[in-house]
């Protein structure tokens, strides 16, 4: 039997990190592939949280899942402004 009487430590290794612009382009071009609007429903998935909105077609749900949807509007955000010359 092991000593219970001390501290086990284990580490666990991060996983890799993807960006939520990535992450967006990734969901985009799966929603598309799907004959899906994908402005729609990524729109739904940020309004409701229902992750139904985006397809698992090449893994694009869990991985919108893996980002709060306040990044999404961000990300969404940072990039319009840039495309319009704002800043």
């Amino acid at each position: 039997m092991s000593d219970l009487s001390n501290t086990q430590f284990f580490k666990v290794e991060p996983g890799l990190q993807i960006s939520a612009k990535d992450i967006l382009e990734i969901v985009f071009k799966a929603l598309e592939e799907k004959g899906y609007n994908p402005v729609n429903q990524i729109v739904g998935y940020i309004m409701s949280g229902d992750p139904t909105y985006i397809t698992s077609h090449n893994g694009a749900r869990s991985l919108v899942m893996k980002v709060e949807r306040d990044e999404l509007v961000e990300e969404l955000l940072k990039s319009y402004i840039e495309n319009h010359s704002w800043e």
